[in-house]
């Protein structure tokens, strides 16, 4: 699997959102001793949980910016397009088709039989996070 500097290395990365993630990022990182890897301005962050991560997303208003959905899981894989048509074959509904991101990741997200939302994300490329407009942390 590519490395790419604007993803963790976790295979598996639980996303959570919060009404405010300025705030989850400090009190998280204080009371459970995580810390920042990456944050992209006040809407999404990365933090370090030893040698895992988890995702920081914003709680919006409209199902894209995940409005409807808590938590969500992300998931890297090697072939995003396969994975996809995989899961369209045995009924899962897409929820986002497959897109190439200014942050070195083609993704895709889906809605299983039990409501949960799940993104699949292939690096296509190593990017740095200030290359699009993150602010890189404690990389790891």
């Amino acid at each position: 699997m590519l490395t790419n500097r604007s993803i963790p290395r976790s295979t598996v990365i639980p996303e959570l959102a919060y009404a405010n993630v300025g705030e989850a990022i400090d009190r998280l990182c204080d009371a459970f001793g995580f810390t920042l890897r990456l944050r992209i301005a006040d809407h999404r962050a990365q933090l370090n949980v030893g040698d895992g991560a988890v995702v920081l997303t914003e709680r919006g208003g409209s199902e894209g910016t995940n409005a409807s959905f808590a938590h969500s899981v992300l998931v890297r894989v090697d072939d995003v397009n396969h994975h996809c048509e995989r899961a369209r074959q045995r009924g899962f509904r897409i929820l986002r088709e497959p897109a190439d991101h200014p942050y070195g990741e083609r993704q895709y997200s889906v809605e299983d039989f039990g409501g949960h939302r799940w993104t699949f994300s292939q690096s296509i490329a190593d990017v740095a996070p200030e290359e699009w407009g993150g602010t890189s942390g404690q990389l790891s």
